[in-house]
């Protein structure tokens, strides 16, 4: 799958929710918790339990919370791999129009050096 950019500030879900990409049923897909409401658009999800005023967490959505950030760890560790090359924490002073092939070769590098 190659990485989706827009023109100025968007979120990740609106981007999701936007092109829907094709991702089979049977793929479990572990979110954060800026990710809710995602199953609603894909089956077979998992995210984090959020406390609210009235109702704080249980001992059962700790564990899961804990459980959840255990497996999505190693995708946290690509996320900083990317941002080695600074394009996400500084202003892309290219063209527009190259900013999304620059991520895909960014990408690219990442799973090369790191392909385990």
């Amino acid at each position: 799958m190659a990485v989706k950019c827009r023109k100025g500030r968007v979120h990740d879900f609106r981007i999701l929710k936007e092109d829907r990409p094709a991702i089979h049923p049977e793929i479990k897909k572990l979110m954060d918790s800026g990710y809710q409401g995602v199953g609603e658009i894909y089956s077979n999800t998992e995210i984090p339990k959020k406390k609210t005023k009235n109702n704080p967490l249980t001992k059962e959505d700790k564990a899961h919370n804990h459980q959840l950030a255990k497996k999505r760890i190693g995708v946290e560790h690509v996320n900083r791999r990317c941002k080695i090359f600074r394009i996400v924490k500084e202003t892309y002073r290219g063209k527009h129009k190259n900013y999304s092939k620059t991520w895909n070769i960014i990408a690219a590098l990442v799973n090369i050096r790191f392909a385990e």
